[in-house]
């Protein structure tokens, strides 16, 4: 039996600025199953979409303008994070885009670690091309519909429950200490 426990959280964003957050989901791990997400369209601060973000996740600012503001879901989303590990594929975008959201609307900082799954994979599968989340996707043999943030997440929340398996260990304690990393105090 797996003792996994972890959130996994990937975000989308409206253009370069890193509080322009547009969507998000979180995907909670316990016992190595999936157990609860959460999924939702933000509307930024300022509705300015960059056409090449719009290519990569194809959110349109039509698609936002009746969403929610990121303090409209902040509660709902920091019950997904404190006090728990939050793994992201590319953890210093998504913390940062967490942290400026943060920032942006001066709100109450969660409490959790954080640990990323490129530096995970590039440690069980150094093998491999490379360690992006689509490549990582098609070495799982996952389907997904790559920059949906839940799909992302789901994938990146397969990361650990493999690599766990494929180390030999059963929660993400020994899977990082065993593969030299460490889960981090995450920074607000």
């Amino acid at each position: 039996m797996s003792l996994m426990n972890f959130t996994s959280i990937d975000f989308e964003t409206a253009n370069k600025n890193r509080d322009s957050a547009c969507s998000v989901a979180v995907v909670v791990i316990e016992n190595g199953r999936m157990v609860d997400s959460y999924n939702s369209l933000i509307r930024p601060p300022e509705m300015f979409f960059e056409e090449g973000n719009i290519k990569i996740h194809g959110i349109t600012p039509q698609m936002v303008e009746n969403a929610p503001t990121f303090v409209d879901i902040w509660k709902d989303l920091r019950m997904y994070l404190d006090n728990r590990i939050v793994i992201a594929h590319n953890a210093f975008f998504d913390m940062g885009v967490l942290r400026s959201c943060i920032w942006k609307y001066n709100l109450a900082k969660p409490q959790f670690k954080t640990a990323c799954t490129v530096q995970i994979a590039r440690k069980v599968w150094p093998q491999l091309p490379n360690h992006k989340l689509n490549t990582l996707g098609e070495f799982f043999q996952i389907q997904f519909k790559h920059h949906d943030a839940l799909d992302d997440a789901k994938v990146c929340a397969k990361i650990p429950l493999v690599a766990g398996r494929t180390v030999g260990v059963d929660n993400m304690d020994s899977l990082l200490r065993k593969i030299g990393l460490e889960a981090k105090i995450f920074k607000s």
